[in-house]
């Protein structure tokens, strides 16, 4: 930064806002440059939030200054290839003016920005068919994939409005050669791009919130079917339970130490027992003419 410093006119609070790691993006204007500050997906490992790097751009009529806080792989890959010994491959990115260049730095991060809408959407492909699984908890999934949508349309939103800026106000003003008169154009497409991918997030937003609402809503029917059936059980236990406490340890029982070989001392036991069978069947057959117990 100390060599950028003292060889391009550059203010020293954006030397600050290069530095610091947490700048939202900007873009300042001076009368020989601009001076932007766009954020970038950097990858998107299975179920994770995407991780996201500054880039912070100096651009002035005969120079491009790019300073990254992270690693942006097609950013690497693209200054690699400025970097060829092939002359003609090199020259079809470092040929032209500053504007063209910026057109290749952003055309390729808006690819790779693409490349990480595809995963998601496939991510939430895969959490439909698991929504009306009632064996597969769903809850993290959708939380993380929210997360994921969230990320990225914070980070698309202020780059679809700062590239718009750049298009209507500075792309001529960097490009000044007869053979880039149609960059506007291809400027253009980007921002159809990004405009494209913000418009497949916000599809993504709904129909993840539809799968959240889904998701409880199966969840709490789930649990309202354990609670009916676990009160169900308590009730048909009712007539037994006031039974046995009405009796005590006054019924022989076969096993037990008054149990008997007369068959009459047993009738307590069988009409009792037949009693709260009889009251269950009847509480079953009432509960399933009111719709509580569907066979």
């Amino acid at each position: 930064m100390d060599i950028v410093s003292k060889n391009f006119p550059i203010h020293e609070l954006n030397i600050e806002d290069c530095l610091s790691k947490n700048q939202l993006p900007k873009i300042d204007r001076y009368d020989d440059h601009i001076f932007v500050i766009l954020q970038f997906p950097t990858s998107l490992k299975e179920r994770a939030a995407p991780n996201f790097t500054q880039l912070s751009l100096f651009i002035g009529k005969d120079y491009l200054i790019s300073i990254t806080q992270g690693d942006l792989h097609p950013l690497t890959e693209l200054f690699r290839t400025c970097k060829s010994r092939d002359h003609k491959i090199r020259n079809n990115f470092m040929g032209g003016s500053p504007g063209y260049l910026l057109h290749s730095i952003i055309d390729a991060l808006v690819d790779n920005l693409l490349h990480i809408l595809m995963k998601i959407i496939g991510n939430l492909d895969d959490i439909e068919d698991e929504v009306f699984d009632d064996k597969v908890a769903n809850a993290k999934e959708i939380s993380i994939l929210r997360r994921e949508i969230t990320t990225l349309r914070r980070i698309v939103l202020p780059l679809k409005r700062i590239m718009l800026e750049i298009t209507s106000r500075d792309v001529k003003r960097f490009s000044s050669s007869p053979e880039e008169e149609d960059l506007i154009d291809y400027f253009d497409d980007i921002n159809d791009h990004i405009s494209k991918v913000l418009e497949a997030l916000d599809e993504s937003k709904e129909t993840i919130e539809i799968y959240k609402d889904t998701d409880n809503m199966l969840n709490s029917e789930k649990t309202n079917k354990i609670l009916s059936f676990l009160t169900i059980l308590f009730t048909l236990s009712i007539p037994i339970t006031v039974a046995g406490t009405f009796y005590g340890m006054n019924i022989v029982i076969p096993g037990s130490v008054n149990q008997s070989e007369n068959i009459i001392d047993y009738f307590p036991l069988i009409l009792t027992s037949s009693l709260s069978s009889l009251a269950a069947g009847v509480m079953i057959y009432y509960f399933r003419k009111l719709g509580w117990i569907r066979s």
